[in-house]
């Protein structure tokens, strides 16, 4: 007996060591209260380091009783910021667990620890698939969640057909999850698409609203990721009507009622699924028409809830081929949306009608009015959305009234939309007409620091295009200038009116208003001014020399001032205005027969574009064309040496780089982006080891960059014998290569690039970079847009210049970088199948 009590005691003694050594943690309600007594984040701090301390040694005792409330726990720390990854393997052995509870938190850890860049999720892969054949469906919802979470494709391949035959089920429960759990399968693998199509066949028939709505969203992904899918689920468009037409007419039902209205989530979804089907097919559009029309008049505008549905309704409406009248119903429904108090409300029907003005013009110019009246709003995203709106409506029976009401808006808007409000101004006035000519002066008194730089040669151009405003426009400019230089932009257009037409200055020819008296000293003065002027620039300083040297042959009495002015900046330290100087002084001395030819009044201008894209521009509902403007290529030695520096940094001979001209998105990362392009490529196929420079003749670079300055035409009908090809095809994206042969330099091939999507929304900030090896010079001009339009409805074209003088094999390398489904993508790809014609 003494022995058996001696056991019985050394038992008890280790045994209250182990309780003293591993006390009970802590409840998870008990931690949360904790945390939210710290004061500060060094406190809080402190108590997730000590809970997370005992964790650890938790799991390292395999303390099997406590550990679904550590990973609790540890779950909590997670969504406050703490890391928590060592709880990863945890949570796989709470899934192999045969409790429910334990199952419960150990997928709720899987999908908020782990995902698929991390090949412990795979482990798990095993006890999903049991539980997706579990005999409790709420184990198979758990593991049906858990894999349309964070499933990999490598998991999608291997579970799809379990989650096949659960989306077969009668459980309504079940086949709901299983729906949204085939859309994730689908988008990891779409080629596993097919395999869930016989079971989409009786989805629509249930009842269940959980199951409609998931079914829609599964049809929905199926028609966007397939052409296929989209004509063969065409044919659900009666079933769809009907369902949408029951939700309508259906009487109150409290579980599905919000706000009145019968379940408007299953109503939106409805919506967009029809929106997709419709788009671009005759018979469907018209077999919704009715059923839209009934939505758009019946559903309740009140609540927010109605306004939703109503959106929806819009967006369908105008992406369908739908009647007229009832793209004229939609644009009404956006029209109230912009009476609404709802500042959320009025932003979406702002940026919905500046979507639809280019089709439905007439229609929205009914709510011009309404348009403008946003203007004055206090928030400004609705200014900005209604700025560009209110340009967009501009045409040329309203631009008068208009024009004043912009201008209105110009005068107490903030400096950060002044510089957008000159670009829209400008373009708007060439487009339409320069009947608005005042207006556009006015314009550059007011904001004349705020216009971009490319306003200031786009202003003269319409300066010298408007013959009988030169003499309004030179006295407006000259009293605007008067005792103020801050404005440099408006100093400079002032500075080449006064030299051009500074006769007519003098001369008080203005019918416009009363004509002031100056005299040519007095202009002069001015001149001088701006030139001593501390707030004038280099480029302002060259404007008022030059300036003062057309005077020359303008004025009459100031001929020998202006020669001691002009000789007098001989010894400026500005080599550019030295430069400048010493030109005129020689005209001055050896070439004064040539002078009044040489500084005669400036022709009309014409803005030619070489082999630039064209947009169409809207006019008051009607349709032209209209040559995009593009920027004449930098001319010198600068570009060489640029190129030069930047193949430095790349370490290598046999890559040359681009020369961009205009570049119209992120310039300040085009060097850096171009890096990233080339790498340590070797396009020549010389080993990388050791690159052989391959011999490169003398090129005259100034003339190839120029060469759209030439008066002749610049491409011969060689280009239709060069077959185009598709040098990318990826994604939904696919880019073609047309080509044509330069008629001033048969060694230039020029490429014109199009760029099409084939997706279902658009891709932004697309941008396209290309390589070529050293013995090429490439150049790319500034490409159409940056937004590549959904369903192939729309090409983004971008032109490149290729000189090739040793008519060698071309061969570049490709980078795309785009926006697309709110991820940032980027892909490198090469292009090898030139067809011999485009080099040869």
């Amino acid at each position: 007996m003494n022995g058996f009590g001696n056991k019985k005691c050394e038992y008890l003694y280790l045994m209250s060591f182990h309780i003293q050594r591993m006390p009970a943690p802590i409840r998870l309600r008990e931690l949360i209260r904790t945390i939210r007594t710290a004061r500060t984040q060094a406190e809080e701090r402190e108590m997730i380091q000590k809970e997370c301390a005992a964790i650890r040694s938790s799991f390292r005792e395999e303390d099997n009783t406590y550990r679904c409330r550590n990973v609790a726990k540890l779950l909590y720390m997670h969504m406050l910021g703490y890391p928590a990854h060592f709880g990863q393997l945890e949570c796989l052995k709470l899934i192999a667990s045969q409790k429910f509870t334990d199952k419960r938190i150990g997928y709720l850890g899987a999908m908020l620890l782990l995902d698929e860049r991390q090949d412990v999720h795979l482990l798990m892969t095993n006890c999903i698939k049991n539980d997706l054949n579990h005999s409790t469906q709420f184990v198979q919802g758990l593991a049906l969640c858990t894999l349309g979470c964070m499933g990999s494709s490598e998991m999608c391949r291997d579970l799809a057909g379990e989650v096949e035959k659960l989306l077969k089920t009668s459980n309504s429960y079940l086949r709901k999850k299983a729906a949204l759990c085939a859309v994730h399968v689908i988008r990891k693998v779409p080629e596993l698409m097919e395999m869930f199509l016989p079971a989409t066949k009786n989805l629509l028939n249930e009842k269940n609203h959980g199951v409609l709505h998931t079914s829609v969203v599964l049809l929905t992904e199926m028609c966007e990721r397939s052409p296929d899918m989209l004509a063969h689920f065409r044919k659900l468009v009666p079933q769809l009507v009907r369902i949408l037409k029951n939700l309508i007419m259906s009487g109150y039902s409290p579980e599905h009622d919000v706000s009145g209205i019968s379940d408007p989530f299953l109503q939106v979804r409805i919506l967009r699924l029809l929106r997709i089907l419709g788009r671009n097919d005759d018979d469907s559009s018209e077999a919704m028409n009715d059923i839209l029309a009934q939505v758009a008049t019946n559903t309740e505008t009140s609540k927010n809830v109605g306004n939703a549905i109503l959106y929806e309704t819009v967006l369908t409406i105008m992406d369908i081929k739908s009647e007229s009248g009832l793209r004229v119903l939609a644009i009404n429904i956006l029209g109230r949306f912009l009476l609404n108090n709802d500042k959320n409300i009025r932003y979406v029907a702002l940026t919905s009608l500046l979507k639809t003005v280019q089709t439905d013009h007439n229609a929205v110019q009914r709510h011009r009015s309404t348009i403008v009246d946003c203007l004055k709003d206090l928030d400004v995203s609705i200014k900005r959305r209604a700025m560009e709106l209110s340009f967009a409506l501009v045409n040329g029976n309203n631009i008068r009234g208009m024009m004043k009401e912009l201008l209105y808006f110009l005068d107490s808007c903030e400096p950060e939309f002044k510089a957008d409000f000159c670009l829209n101004f400008l373009i708007t006035t060439v487009i339409i007409a320069n009947t608005c000519f005042h207006c556009y002066v006015f314009l550059g008194v007011t904001a004349g620091s705020y216009v971009r730089d490319d306003a200031v040669p786009n202003l003269i151009q319409l300066i010298t295009n408007s013959v009988e405003m030169h003499a309004y426009t030179v006295q407006r400019l000259y009293k605007a200038i008067l005792g103020d230089y801050s404005q440099q932009p408006l100093v400079q257009v002032a500075a080449w009116c006064i030299g051009e037409y500074g006769d007519l200055l003098v001369s008080g020819q203005c019918e416009e208003e009363e004509p002031i008296q100056v005299t040519e000293d007095e202009v002069l003065d001015i001149l001088e001014s701006v030139l001593i002027s501390n707030m004038s620039t280099s480029v302002t300083r060259g404007y008022a020399l030059t300036a003062i040297m057309k005077l020359s042959t303008r004025f009459t009495c100031t001929v020998n001032r202006i020669k001691k002015v002009v000789s007098i900046y001989g010894s400026s330290i500005d080599v550019e205005l030295q430069q400048r100087a010493v030109e005129y002084n020689a005209l001055f001395k050896k070439y004064d027969h040539m002078r009044s030819a040489l500084l005669e009044r400036m022709p009309v201008m014409e803005k030619v574009t070489t082999n630039g894209p064209t947009e169409i521009v809207q006019t008051n509902g009607e349709t032209e064309p209209a040559p995009l403007e593009t920027k004449p290529p930098p001319s010198g030695p600068q570009p060489t040496s640029q190129a030069n520096d930047l193949l430095d940094l790349l370490g290598g001979n046999d890559i040359t780089p681009v020369i961009p001209t205009a570049p119209t998105s992120k310039p300040a990362s085009a060097g850096g982006e171009l890096l990233d392009l080339l790498g340590d490529i070797n396009l020549t196929g010389a080993p990388a080891t050791a690159p052989t420079p391959a011999p490169v003749p003398q090129i005259s670079q100034p003339s190839f960059l120029l060469d759209g300055l030439s008066s002749q035409p610049l491409f011969n009908d060689i280009a239709s014998g060069i077959p185009s090809i598709t040098a990318y095809s990826k994604n939904g994206l696919k880019i073609e290569f047309t080509f044509e042969r330069s008629n001033t330099n048969p060694s230039v091939t020029v490429i014109t690039i199009q760029a099409s999507n084939s997706t279902e929304l658009d891709m932004t900030d697309f941008v396209f970079q290309a390589a070529v090896p050293k013995t090429f010079q490439l150049q790319l001009l500034s490409p159409s847009s940056s937004i590549v339009p959904a369903f192939n409805t729309g090409t983004i074209t971008q032109v490149i210049k290729v000189l090739n003088p040793q008519k060698q094999q071309l061969r570049m390398r490709i980078k795309l970088t785009y926006n697309h489904k709110g991820s940032a993508m980027q892909d490198l790809a090469e292009v090898n199948n030139f067809p011999p014609q485009s080099w040869q």
